[in-house]
């Protein structure tokens, strides 16, 4: 007789909650780098075209850039770990059901 072996682990209600979480914190965290690159990239092109400090006010903008993105990619990088951990440890065990 053939035996018919099924996985099931579908997630709990929280379980889909920390999923989602994760998903969307990464999404909004993808469109926050972007915009800081496209906002920094403004600041910096604006900083240029002051006649009398042109060269620090670059130089400032620049520095100031490369703060902003470094924190963004480390709190990115920081939630990403622990809301990851969560999603790792709220998927339920694989239960195998069989049928003859």
């Amino acid at each position: 007789m053939p035996v018919v072996r099924r996985e099931v682990s579908d997630r709990t209600a929280f379980g889909k909650v920390v999923k989602w979480t994760f998903i969307l914190f990464n999404i909004l965290m993808l469109g926050l780098l972007l915009l800081s690159c496209k906002t920094n990239s403004d600041a910096i092109a604006n900083a240029s075209s002051q006649a009398e400090y042109a060269d620090a006010a670059t130089a400032g903008a620049t520095i100031g850039a490369g703060l902003v993105s470094g924190t963004l990619i480390f709190l990115w990088l920081a939630g990403a770990v622990i809301l990851g951990l969560f999603v790792l440890f709220t998927r339920r065990k694989k239960i195998i059901e069989t049928e003859e």
